[in-house]
């Protein structure tokens, strides 16, 4: 298949590229390298069968050019900063949810049928069923990405009863791994590297949260594309277990072996709209056959490792954190 993939130089959609490059596809990567990475695709564009267009989803005349041919879209483009959200209250807007309208008017207007978006955890907000189905009661939103990625799955579902569109949306937990480069493990291991005698943790250090590896994650949404019947589906991805902030912690020093002096910022947020308890029911996705190849521990110290070996990646996040 040809498969269009928003967002191609980031974290996720890169290791979803190679993977669809590996198998035998076509891809056309589209990427505005706000906070993508063009490193992360060197291996891609030494593939005859991909292509990258560097655009803006908002730039619809763009678009619409670079998605003529493709049978189905990835639409891993976004604005994932939820910590620093109340900072730019337009941007989640703008990038999550007209982006994915301006997607969805293309993808009509080239008649390309199939969508799998990349959603997230977040639209669960302090979820008061833990864990949390698919089919939660519907939740109080806590953060404005989380709000925005609710409404782009709005805009989403209307599209399929509307105009027949084959829609699969995915709720990620928080995705660890190669060329990860935004979260706790990235600011962590950040600042250890350049002090390991000591580290400071936002909140109490007990916020619960649940994590899934790049590759189990990749893995799901193409199982999902093949084996889910009929025009929608809707699942939750993550593991069936959850760690705390501390534990994360003792992992990473341990890995990197280092006994900072831990301090923290107090409370059971880190920030506003850090959910102190995130961990999905993903038996809905098992149902299909999918299973994690990947603990949450190892997914941390394969992170780590990944970090160490690739320090550039702190000086090029520092640039576009400040750029």
């Amino acid at each position: 298949m040809h498969a269009f993939v928003t967002g191609a130089a980031g974290f996720i959609a890169s290791n979803l590229v190679d993977r669809l490059l590996a198998r035998g596809d076509s891809v056309t990567g589209y990427d505005n390298f706000a906070t993508g990475n063009a490193r992360f695709l060197e291996a891609a564009r030494e593939k005859p069968g991909f292509r990258l267009v560097e655009g803006d989803l908002l730039d619809a005349e763009r678009l619409a050019a670079a998605i003529a041919g493709a049978d189905i879209v990835f639409h891993m483009a976004a604005n994932a900063d939820v910590r620093h959200g109340l900072e730019h209250p337009r941007r989640d807007l703008e990038q999550n949810t007209l982006a994915t309208f301006n997607l969805l008017e293309a993808m009509r207007q080239a008649g390309v049928e199939t969508l799998c978006f990349a959603s997230t955890g977040a639209i669960y907000g302090e979820a008061a069923t833990i864990p949390t189905p698919e089919d939660a009661p519907f939740p109080v939103q806590t953060s404005l990405y989380g709000a925005s990625k609710l409404a782009c799955e709005g805009l989403i579902t209307a599209y399929s009863e509307g105009y027949g569109l084959r829609s699969l949306i995915f709720r990620f937990v928080g995705v660890l791994g190669e060329r990860y480069s935004h979260g706790h493990v990235f600011d962590f291991v950040g600042s250890l590297l350049a002090d390991p005698t000591r580290l400071h943790i936002l909140g109490d250090g007990t916020q619960r949260k649940s994590y899934l590896h790049v590759g189990d994650c990749v893995a799901a949404m193409l199982t999902a594309l093949e084996r889910t019947q009929g025009r929608l589906g809707i699942y939750n991805l993550g593991t069936d277990e959850y760690c705390r902030v501390n534990d994360s912690v003792a992992w990473i020093t341990a890995r990197l072996g280092c006994t900072p002096r831990l301090s923290y910022s107090g409370g059971s947020q880190g920030w506003i709209g850090d959910n102190p308890f995130v961990w999905l029911d993903t038996r809905r996705m098992r149902a299909l056959g999918w299973e994690p190849q990947l603990g949450i521990r190892e997914a941390v110290e394969r992170t780590v490792d990944w970090l160490v070996d690739n320090r550039w990646i702190f000086k090029e996040r520092g640039h576009h954190r400040h750029g």
